[in-house]
């Protein structure tokens, strides 16, 4: 009845287990940062100026984008 061709999809399977991984990566980079109480009578500089929310996080984060770009222009493999 319909004749419709099915185009090929630009991402293949691996593709979207890599932008998986690289949503996982920018999620816990989130998530490390995240926290820490915003009045300031119960402002702790050691909690907020930690080495996970300074460093650990935002590279966590950019390693997270650089997954998510390495996934996009991965080419599929080819099927023999």
């Amino acid at each position: 009845m319909s004749d419709t061709k099915a185009t090929p999809s630009i991402f293949s399977k691996d593709n979207f287990i890599w932008m998986l991984a690289g949503a996982v990566l920018i999620a816990l980079g989130m998530f490390l940062m995240a926290g820490g109480k915003s009045s300031p009578a119960d402002f702790n500089p050691k909690e907020v100026y930690s080495t996970t929310r300074i460093t650990i996080a935002p590279l966590l984060i950019l390693a997270g984008l650089v997954v998510e770009i390495f996934a996009i222009f991965k080419k599929p493999k080819e099927a023999k």
